[in-house]
């Protein structure tokens, strides 16, 4: 893939993944020179490491220049390697801050077209460093997490109804007793998520052959259901409708909460732990999945109170 093609991918990327920010990606073991180091040693510096460029900091870490191969070049031509650094590295430097996000990180790298930029605090201490490749391999990461979640769902959602009936409350528990579809969601097992959207497919497929309807109730539903188990830290609740034309989900729990439904609406923003994503939850495509595969879709969320969801689902040539 040429540079061209990187940058036009990157360019398709910048609105997606809007969690991704500097802080979290850079790379922070940075090799570092003093401003009294020569030319020649930041050149023998970038050979043994394979870098293309030396931050040049203070005896506070403050970042004060930049060494880069085309200032060792300069250097060569001019017969000037045996100077200090400080007489021919780049002053005028273009940085970032932890927290810039992807698509502010993208549009710094197409306007300057540097390999890398330094990132450094409010006080000018040099944090890291990142790279095209440092971008390319968190998006990279993400569409691992969301691979990954896709397979366990559908791996969850076609196993046979019989395996998830193992220490499992009953789907028959009814509160609304005017739905045609119940299960208790228990959130402190969570490598049984999806067990109450499998009951609800097996069940769907009783009632119609429209495969289209079962399979996106089912996963609208199993994106829910896996928000209440890894998020809410609470109790929570299937309900179903069967009707003539359309299918009615609501998912409901008492838990922590949505604080912002919007942000939370963005694909691949999640606030899942590393260890929870590693078991294929929390990807950042749950709501996202949600409104992909309903028709209609309201979020009633308060932090502290719980999360409502009520998913339309209409049947061929209805809605």
């Amino acid at each position: 893939m040429t540079e061209r093609n990187v940058d036009d991918l990157l360019e398709k990327l910048r609105g997606l993944f809007s969690d991704i920010v500097a802080g979290d990606i850079m790379v922070k073991n940075v090799i570092t020179l003093s401003k009294d180091r020569t030319m020649w040693q930041a050149k023998e510096l970038m050979r043994i490491c394979k870098i293309s460029g030396v931050p040049i900091v203070d005896g506070e870490n403050r970042l004060i220049g930049l060494v880069s191969i085309e200032d060792i070049i300069v250097a060569l031509e001019g017969n000037h390697i045996t100077d200090s650094v400080e007489k021919h590295m780049t002053k005028n430097l273009i940085t970032l801050t932890p927290d810039m996000d992807l698509e502010v990180l993208i549009e710094k790298f197409n306007r300057y077209r540097f390999g890398r930029f330094p990132v450094v605090d409010l006080e000018g201490k040099l944090m890291g460093i990142i790279s095209k490749k440092d971008i390319i391999g968190a998006i990279l990461d993400k569409f691992r997490l969301i691979y990954v979640h896709d397979t366990r769902r559908t791996e969850v959602l076609e196993k046979n109804l019989e395996w998830f009936d193992r220490s499992l409350i009953s789907g028959d528990y009814v509160e609304k007793k005017s739905a045609d579809f119940v299960f208790h969601i228990d959130y402190s097992e969570v490598d049984m998520a999806g067990v109450g959207s499998a009951k609800l497919k097996s069940y769907l497929k009783t009632r119609t052959d429209d495969e289209t309807l079962v399979r996106r109730v089912s996963i609208a539903c199993y994106e829910a259901e896996v928000n209440v188990v890894i998020h809410s830290g609470s109790q929570g609740y299937i309900y179903a409708w069967y009707g003539d034309n359309v299918v009615r989900v609501r998912v409901e729990d008492h838990g922590k909460g949505i604080e912002n439904v919007e942000q939370a609406m963005k694909e691949g923003f999640s606030t899942a732990s590393d260890h929870v994503r590693e078991m294929g939850f929390g990807a950042g495509m749950g709501l996202p999945n949600m409104h992909r595969y309903s028709d209609k879709m309201v979020v009633v969320s308060e932090a502290g109170k719980g999360v409502v969801v009520e998913m339309n689902f209409y049947r061929k040539g209805n809605g």
